[in-house]
Protein backbone atom coordinates (compact mmCIF):
# COMPACT_ATOMS: atom_id res chain seq x y z
CA UNK A 1 0.00 0.00 0.00
CA UNK A 2 2.40 2.72 0.71
CA UNK A 3 4.39 1.95 -2.72
CA UNK A 4 1.40 2.33 -4.62
CA UNK A 5 0.50 5.66 -2.04
CA UNK A 6 4.53 6.98 -3.34
CA UNK A 7 3.91 6.19 -6.77
CA UNK A 8 0.69 7.51 -7.49
CA UNK A 9 1.87 11.06 -7.29
CA UNK A 10 4.65 10.27 -10.10
CA UNK A 11 1.97 8.52 -12.69
CA UNK A 12 1.23 11.51 -14.29
CA UNK A 13 4.70 12.67 -14.74
CA UNK A 14 5.70 8.99 -15.89
CA UNK A 15 2.88 9.27 -18.37
CA UNK A 16 3.96 12.33 -20.10
CA UNK A 17 8.07 11.25 -19.75
CA UNK A 18 6.83 8.45 -21.49
CA UNK A 19 4.91 10.22 -24.24
CA UNK A 20 7.62 12.75 -25.18
CA UNK A 21 9.83 9.61 -25.56
CA UNK A 22 7.09 7.03 -26.72
CA UNK A 23 9.71 6.75 -30.35
CA UNK A 24 12.71 6.67 -28.61
CA UNK A 25 11.63 4.14 -26.53
CA UNK A 26 10.07 2.02 -29.25
CA UNK A 27 13.20 2.27 -31.26
CA UNK A 28 15.11 0.83 -27.93
CA UNK A 29 12.62 -2.33 -27.83
CA UNK A 30 12.44 -2.49 -31.38
CA UNK A 31 16.97 -2.94 -30.96
CA UNK A 32 16.88 -5.15 -27.75
CA UNK A 33 13.95 -7.43 -29.28
CA UNK A 34 15.89 -7.36 -33.19
CA UNK A 35 19.68 -8.01 -31.09
CA UNK A 36 17.74 -11.04 -28.97
CA UNK A 37 16.33 -12.54 -32.06
CA UNK A 38 20.08 -12.33 -34.12
CA UNK A 39 21.47 -14.54 -30.83
CA UNK A 40 18.93 -16.74 -30.75
CA UNK A 41 19.59 -17.60 -34.53
CA UNK A 42 22.95 -17.47 -34.21
CA UNK A 43 23.13 -19.65 -31.62
CA UNK A 44 20.95 -22.38 -33.17
CA UNK A 45 23.22 -21.87 -35.67
CA UNK A 46 26.10 -22.68 -34.04
CA UNK A 47 24.86 -25.48 -32.68
CA UNK A 48 23.50 -27.15 -35.37
CA UNK A 49 26.89 -26.71 -37.35
CA UNK A 50 28.86 -28.20 -33.99
CA UNK A 51 26.30 -31.41 -33.95
CA UNK A 52 27.22 -31.97 -37.61
CA UNK A 53 30.65 -31.66 -37.50
CA UNK A 54 31.28 -33.59 -34.17
CA UNK A 55 28.87 -36.63 -35.49
CA UNK A 56 29.80 -36.92 -38.90
CA UNK A 57 33.92 -36.17 -38.95
CA UNK A 58 36.74 -38.57 -38.22
CA UNK A 59 38.53 -37.16 -34.93
CA UNK A 60 41.90 -36.21 -34.73
CA UNK A 61 41.97 -35.36 -38.69
CA UNK A 62 41.70 -31.57 -39.49
CA UNK A 63 41.48 -32.04 -43.13
CA UNK A 64 37.99 -34.62 -41.84
CA UNK A 65 36.20 -31.40 -39.96
CA UNK A 66 36.68 -29.05 -42.53
CA UNK A 67 35.67 -31.70 -45.30
CA UNK A 68 32.86 -31.91 -42.81
CA UNK A 69 32.26 -28.34 -41.74
CA UNK A 70 31.80 -27.52 -46.32
CA UNK A 71 29.23 -30.46 -46.70
CA UNK A 72 27.23 -28.92 -43.80
CA UNK A 73 27.25 -25.88 -45.38
CA UNK A 74 26.45 -27.12 -48.86
CA UNK A 75 22.59 -27.90 -47.28
CA UNK A 76 22.56 -25.16 -44.40
CA UNK A 77 22.46 -21.95 -43.22
CA UNK A 78 26.09 -21.32 -42.36
CA UNK A 79 28.56 -18.93 -40.23
CA UNK A 80 31.84 -20.14 -41.69
CA UNK A 81 34.00 -18.53 -44.67
CA UNK A 82 33.44 -20.00 -47.72
CA UNK A 83 36.30 -22.82 -49.18
CA UNK A 84 37.26 -20.42 -51.57
CA UNK A 85 37.53 -17.57 -48.88
CA UNK A 86 39.29 -20.83 -46.90
CA UNK A 87 41.62 -21.15 -49.97
CA UNK A 88 42.88 -17.66 -50.50
CA UNK A 89 43.32 -17.73 -46.39
CA UNK A 90 45.64 -21.01 -46.98
CA UNK A 91 47.69 -19.23 -49.69
CA UNK A 92 48.20 -16.36 -47.58
CA UNK A 93 49.53 -18.42 -44.79
CA UNK A 94 51.81 -21.02 -46.78
CA UNK A 95 53.18 -17.77 -48.43
CA UNK A 96 54.44 -15.49 -44.99
CA UNK A 97 54.57 -18.94 -42.59
CA UNK A 98 53.55 -17.19 -40.09
CA UNK A 99 54.45 -18.00 -36.37
CA UNK A 100 51.89 -15.84 -34.21
CA UNK A 101 48.94 -15.51 -35.25
CA UNK A 102 44.98 -13.76 -34.07
CA UNK A 103 42.05 -13.98 -34.73
CA UNK A 104 39.14 -11.81 -34.24
CA UNK A 105 35.72 -13.91 -34.62
CA UNK A 106 35.95 -17.40 -33.90
CA UNK A 107 32.60 -18.65 -34.91
CA UNK A 108 32.47 -22.27 -35.72
CA UNK A 109 36.14 -22.56 -35.45
CA UNK A 110 36.53 -23.46 -39.24
CA UNK A 111 38.97 -20.75 -39.20
CA UNK A 112 40.92 -21.24 -36.49
CA UNK A 113 41.67 -25.21 -37.41
CA UNK A 114 42.52 -23.95 -40.72
CA UNK A 115 45.28 -21.47 -39.56
CA UNK A 116 46.26 -24.28 -37.08
CA UNK A 117 46.91 -26.82 -39.72
CA UNK A 118 49.11 -24.82 -41.69
CA UNK A 119 51.33 -23.49 -38.64
CA UNK A 120 54.48 -24.75 -37.92
CA UNK A 121 55.59 -26.37 -34.99
CA UNK A 122 56.27 -23.15 -32.81
CA UNK A 123 53.00 -20.97 -33.98
CA UNK A 124 50.77 -20.63 -31.90
CA UNK A 125 46.91 -19.41 -32.39
CA UNK A 126 45.28 -16.66 -30.49
CA UNK A 127 41.57 -16.80 -31.33
CA UNK A 128 39.08 -14.36 -29.84
CA UNK A 129 35.12 -14.94 -29.52
CA UNK A 130 32.35 -12.59 -27.52
CA UNK A 131 29.90 -15.02 -27.34
CA UNK A 132 30.70 -17.96 -24.51
CA UNK A 133 28.56 -20.33 -26.15
CA UNK A 134 30.49 -20.21 -29.35
CA UNK A 135 33.71 -20.33 -27.93
CA UNK A 136 33.16 -23.65 -25.48
CA UNK A 137 31.58 -25.37 -29.24
CA UNK A 138 34.40 -23.80 -31.25
CA UNK A 139 37.02 -24.78 -28.75
CA UNK A 140 35.76 -28.22 -28.52
CA UNK A 141 35.79 -28.78 -32.34
CA UNK A 142 39.33 -27.53 -32.70
CA UNK A 143 39.94 -29.80 -30.09
CA UNK A 144 38.16 -32.92 -31.94
CA UNK A 145 40.06 -31.73 -34.91
CA UNK A 146 43.85 -32.83 -33.30
CA UNK A 147 45.25 -29.75 -31.92
CA UNK A 148 46.11 -29.29 -28.19
CA UNK A 149 45.76 -26.17 -26.00
CA UNK A 150 49.49 -25.78 -26.21
CA UNK A 151 49.03 -24.62 -30.09
CA UNK A 152 45.70 -22.35 -29.65
CA UNK A 153 44.58 -19.84 -27.03
CA UNK A 154 40.67 -18.83 -26.73
CA UNK A 155 39.89 -15.55 -25.08
CA UNK A 156 36.06 -15.23 -24.45
CA UNK A 157 36.10 -11.41 -24.49
CA UNK A 158 35.28 -8.71 -27.21
CA UNK A 159 38.28 -7.53 -29.27
CA UNK A 160 38.37 -4.32 -26.98
CA UNK A 161 38.86 -6.12 -24.32
CA UNK A 162 41.21 -8.76 -25.56
CA UNK A 163 43.84 -6.76 -27.53
CA UNK A 164 45.25 -4.60 -24.58
CA UNK A 165 45.81 -8.00 -23.05
CA UNK A 166 47.82 -9.96 -25.93
CA UNK A 167 51.15 -8.88 -24.90
CA UNK A 168 51.99 -11.94 -22.45
CA UNK A 169 50.73 -14.34 -25.09
CA UNK A 170 53.18 -12.84 -27.56
CA UNK A 171 56.59 -12.91 -25.78
CA UNK A 172 59.06 -14.35 -28.17
CA UNK A 173 60.21 -17.91 -28.02
CA UNK A 174 64.03 -18.93 -29.34
CA UNK A 175 63.77 -18.53 -32.78
CA UNK A 176 60.36 -16.95 -33.13
CA UNK A 177 59.59 -13.30 -33.97
CA UNK A 178 58.39 -10.52 -32.00
CA UNK A 179 54.78 -9.52 -32.55
CA UNK A 180 52.15 -10.66 -34.42
CA UNK A 181 52.74 -12.02 -38.13
CA UNK A 182 49.11 -12.54 -39.16
CA UNK A 183 45.75 -10.91 -38.23
CA UNK A 184 42.54 -12.36 -39.24
CA UNK A 185 39.26 -9.89 -38.84
CA UNK A 186 36.35 -11.77 -39.14
CA UNK A 187 34.24 -10.26 -36.67
CA UNK A 188 31.93 -6.68 -36.33
CA UNK A 189 33.17 -4.80 -39.46
CA UNK A 190 32.08 -1.62 -36.67
CA UNK A 191 35.25 -2.96 -35.18
CA UNK A 192 37.79 -3.31 -37.79
CA UNK A 193 39.26 0.11 -37.79
CA UNK A 194 39.39 0.49 -34.03
CA UNK A 195 41.16 -2.85 -33.34
CA UNK A 196 43.67 -1.94 -35.64
CA UNK A 197 44.06 1.18 -34.57
CA UNK A 198 44.58 -0.09 -30.68
CA UNK A 199 46.86 -3.03 -32.38
CA UNK A 200 48.85 -0.28 -33.53
CA UNK A 201 48.92 1.36 -30.05
CA UNK A 202 49.47 -1.67 -28.34
CA UNK A 203 52.64 -2.06 -30.81
CA UNK A 204 51.29 -6.01 -31.51
CA UNK A 205 52.07 -5.74 -35.11
CA UNK A 206 55.39 -7.20 -35.81
CA UNK A 207 57.58 -4.24 -37.08
CA UNK A 208 59.37 -5.93 -39.78
CA UNK A 209 56.25 -7.17 -41.66
CA UNK A 210 52.45 -7.86 -40.20
CA UNK A 211 50.02 -9.13 -42.77
CA UNK A 212 46.06 -8.91 -41.97
CA UNK A 213 42.83 -10.20 -43.56
CA UNK A 214 39.78 -8.58 -43.58
CA UNK A 215 36.86 -10.87 -43.93
CA UNK A 216 33.87 -9.22 -45.72
CA UNK A 217 30.20 -10.56 -44.41
CA UNK A 218 27.97 -8.66 -46.35
CA UNK A 219 29.44 -5.26 -43.72
CA UNK A 220 28.01 -2.06 -44.95
CA UNK A 221 29.62 0.15 -47.24
CA UNK A 222 30.65 2.44 -44.40
CA UNK A 223 32.29 0.26 -42.10
CA UNK A 224 34.97 -1.21 -44.55
CA UNK A 225 35.85 2.65 -46.14
CA UNK A 226 36.64 3.56 -42.87
CA UNK A 227 39.09 1.57 -42.40
CA UNK A 228 40.71 0.91 -46.17
CA UNK A 229 40.70 5.16 -46.21
CA UNK A 230 42.78 4.83 -42.97
CA UNK A 231 45.09 2.41 -45.05
CA UNK A 232 45.48 4.67 -47.95
CA UNK A 233 46.09 7.58 -46.55
CA UNK A 234 48.86 5.53 -44.19
CA UNK A 235 51.01 4.47 -47.16
CA UNK A 236 53.86 4.67 -45.16
CA UNK A 237 53.20 1.78 -43.18
CA UNK A 238 50.46 0.38 -45.23
CA UNK A 239 49.45 -1.31 -48.51
CA UNK A 240 46.49 -3.29 -50.25
CA UNK A 241 47.91 -6.48 -51.16
CA UNK A 242 44.94 -8.24 -52.68
CA UNK A 243 41.26 -7.13 -53.13
CA UNK A 244 38.71 -10.04 -53.34
CA UNK A 245 34.69 -10.67 -53.31
CA UNK A 246 34.90 -11.66 -49.56
CA UNK A 247 38.65 -10.83 -48.32
CA UNK A 248 41.07 -7.90 -48.23
CA UNK A 249 44.59 -8.67 -48.05
CA UNK A 250 46.88 -5.54 -46.58
CA UNK A 251 50.76 -5.58 -45.72
CA UNK A 252 51.75 -3.68 -42.68
CA UNK A 253 55.10 -2.49 -42.05
CA UNK A 254 56.15 0.03 -39.88
CA UNK A 255 57.71 3.18 -41.39
CA UNK A 256 58.66 1.94 -44.69
CA UNK A 257 57.18 2.02 -48.16
CA UNK A 258 59.56 -0.35 -49.56
CA UNK A 259 57.71 -3.65 -49.91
Amino acid sequence: MWLMAVSLPLLPAFIMVLRRYRVKAAALCHGALAWALRLVRWRVCVRSTHAFVFSQCTHGKADSVLETFDLYADTHPSLCISPQIGQAVDEVIRHICPQRVLELGMHCGYTSIRLLRLLPPAGRLITVELDPFTADLGEEIILVAGFKHSQFRVLTCSSAEAIPTLRPFLEPDQGTSKGLDLVLMDHDPQQYLPDLLALEREELLRPSGCSLLLVHRNPRAQDLKEILDHIRVRADCFCIKAELRSMTEIFYQKGSTDR
